[in-house]
């Protein structure tokens, strides 16, 4: 199986930004724990702030792998784009928080991923991604 986790804006942060919402660990440090936790599957990982970017990685690998894992971050609340490209791929998105958007400010309650999602998981911290891989294993 393989799976991309795709990353949006401030994320390169994890660590250093908001420990109090965000947690400290860097998401370097946590792919190289979901690596070591999923040896049997293909992970890899994609960071940009870029909406652009965002989509293209959507774009490029939304064909040919089993699926993605997406937190697109603040672009969720903001990019029909986003949306689109999800909409526009075979592989199957599990749209991922680390925070419960829905106890933060009210314009993080909208998302232009979740329609077109096959699963969202929010508010687990970095664990959202571990369930998110795990989704994927049936």
């Amino acid at each position: 199986m393989k799976l991309m986790i795709i990353n949006g804006p401030n994320l390169n942060l994890l660590g250093k930004r908001e420990p109090n919402v965000y947690g400290s660990t860097t998401f370097e440090d946590h792919f190289a724990q979901l690596q070591q936790k999923f040896p049997n599957v293909e992970l890899e990982y994609f960071q940009s702030n870029i909406e652009g970017e965002l989509i293209g990685k959507i774009q490029e690998v939304g064909f040919n792998y089993d699926g993605i894992i997406l937190n697109a971050a603040a672009y969720t609340h903001t990019s029909v784009g986003i949306g689109d490209a999800v909409k526009a791929i075979n592989a199957p998105v599990v749209e991922v928080h680390i925070s419960n958007t829905h106890q933060r400010e009210e314009y993080r309650h909208v998302s232009y991923i979740s329609p077109v999602a096959k699963g969202v998981i929010l508010g687990f911290g970095l664990q959202s991604y571990d369930l998110a891989v795990r989704s994927f294993l049936g």
